[in-house]
C-alpha cells in the first residue's frame, strides 16, 4: 500500500452543502498526487478535490441524478459537472486520477456496477464511462468497501489486518478485510445485513435477514408497529428501553441478540481481530458496545473474541476511501507512463 497517512482524528471543522446542511470536513489523507473523489449514494453525491497535502477542498453534497434508463450516463455527466466546478474553484490543483465509489453490487475488478435497486442500473460499465469522460485513471469500488478501506488506513480499523466493518443505519452494510486486503468475491461479499439468522420476511425477498430486525430503521419501525406509537429513531427506542418500556426493551433485546449471533458467526468463520461499527446506531455507545461484548463472550467459547471498535471517520469514510483508491490509480498510471 503506497498511500501515506498522517495521524488525525478523522474529523475537522464543518462545511456546508448547497442545501445548507452541515457536513463534517474530511481529514487529510496525507501527501501524494492530487485527485478527485466521488462518493455516490442513492440520494446524494459527496464530491471533493484532494490536494497534494491530502486536504479535501470544496467538499459538498449534492443530489444524485435520477436512475432508470440512461442513469449511468447521467451520473457520469453530473460528476463531470461537479469536477469542473471544483477545478474552477481551485485552478492551482491539477488532479491526476478519479475515485468513484457507488452502492449496490459492484464488481470493482471489471469496473461494473452489477446492480443497484436505488439507482436502477444493471451491468453498467461505470469505470469505462468515467475514464472516457475524464481522460484519466479511475479507481472504482463499492461505497462501503471504500469506507472500510478508509477505516483500515486512517480510522478505527488501522491497528487490525483482519477486520469486519459494519455500518448500521437505515439498513446494515458490511465489508471484510483479510490480511489487510478487501475480500470482495466479485462484489457479492460483505452483505452481512442480508445474512439469514431467523425466519422473518425481509424486503429483499429473502427470510431472516439481519437488517430486518437489527438495523436502526428496523428498530424504530418494529417498536412503532408493536406499540402503535411512532418514534423519532432507534436512539429513542433505546432510551425508552432504559427507562423501563417493556416493548422497547424487547425490540432492543432482539436487535442485540441478532447482532450478537451475526458477529459470532463471523468470528467462528473468518476470526476478525476487530469488528468496526459505524452508522447511526454506533452512537448508542455503551448500550450497544458493552452489551454486544458481554453477549458475544457468553455465546462463544474458545474463539478469539474480536475487539468491538467504533468507526472514527463518520460520514466521510466513503469519500476518504474513494480518494485513497484514486491515489493508488494515480500511482499505477505514473508507473505505466514511466
Amino acid at each position: 500500500m503506497s498511500t501515506e497517512a498522517s495521524d488525525h482524528s478523522g474529523i475537522r471543522d464543518v462545511v456546508t452543502d448547497v442545501s445548507g446542511e452541515k457536513l463534517a470536513r474530511a481529514a487529510t489523507i496525507g501527501r501524494g498526487s492530487p485527485v478527485l473523489a466521488f462518493d455516490v449514494g442513492g440520494t446524494d453525491i459527496k464530491s471533493a478535490l484532494f490536494d497534494a497535502d491530502g486536504t479535501a477542498l470544496g467538499l459538498r453534497r449534492t443530489p444524485t441524478p435520477a436512475g432508470g434508463e440512461g442513469g449511468a450516463e447521467r451520473l457520469i455527466e453530473r460528476l463531470a459537472e461537479l469536477a469542473d466546478d471544483l477545478r474552477e474553484q481551485h485552478p492551482d490543483v491539477e488532479p491526476s486520477a478519479i475515485g468513484l465509489v457507488v452502492p449496490g453490487i459492484v464488481d470493482e475488478k471489471n469496473g461494473i456496477g452489477v446492480f443497484s435497486s436505488n439507482l436502477g442500473w444493471r451491468d453498467a460499465p461505470l469505470r469505462a464511462l468515467a475514464a472516457e469522460r475524464f481522460g484519466m485513471p479511475v479507481a472504482f469500488d463499492h461505497d462501503v468497501r471504500a469506507a472500510s478501506w478508509a477505516e483500515h488506513v486512517l480510522g478505527g480499523a488501522r491497528s487490525y489486518e483482519n477486520s469486519v466493518v459494519l455500518i448500521i443505519g437505515t439498513g446494515i452494510a458490511g465489508a471484510i478485510l483479510i490480511d489487510g486486503h478487501p475480500h470482495t468475491a466479485g462484489g457479492y461479499a460483505g452483505e452481512i445485513g442480508h445474512s439469514p439468522i431467523g425466519d422473518w420476511p425481509c424486503p429483499c425477498g429473502a427470510r431472516g435477514c439481519l437488517e430486518a430486525v437489527a438495523s436502526a430503521g428496523a428498530i424504530s419501525r418494529r417498536y412503532a408497529e408493536a406499540s402503535g406509537t411512532p418514534v423519532g429513531g432507534a436512539k429513542e427506542v433505546i432510551a425508552l428501553a432504559a427507562a423501563g418500556d417493556e416493548i422497547a426493551a424487547r425490540v432492543w433485546d432482539e436487535a442485540l441478540d441478532a447482532l450478537t449471533l451475526s458477529i459470532a458467526q463471523l468470528t467462528a468463520v473468518i476470526a476478525p481481530q476487530a469488528v468496526v461499527i459505524g452508522g447511526g446506531l454506533s452512537r448508542a455507545g455503551g448500550a450497544l458496545f458493552d452489551e454486544l461484548n458481554a453477549r458475544l463472550r457468553d455465546r462463544l467459547s474458545f474463539h478469539r473474541i474480536p475487539a468491538l471498535v467504533p468507526a472514527e471517520l463518520s460520514g466521510n469514510a466513503g469519500i476518504l476511501g474513494s480518494a485513497l483508491w484514486a491515489r493508488e490509480a494515480a500511482a499505477v498510471g505514473e508507473e505505466g507512463s514511466a
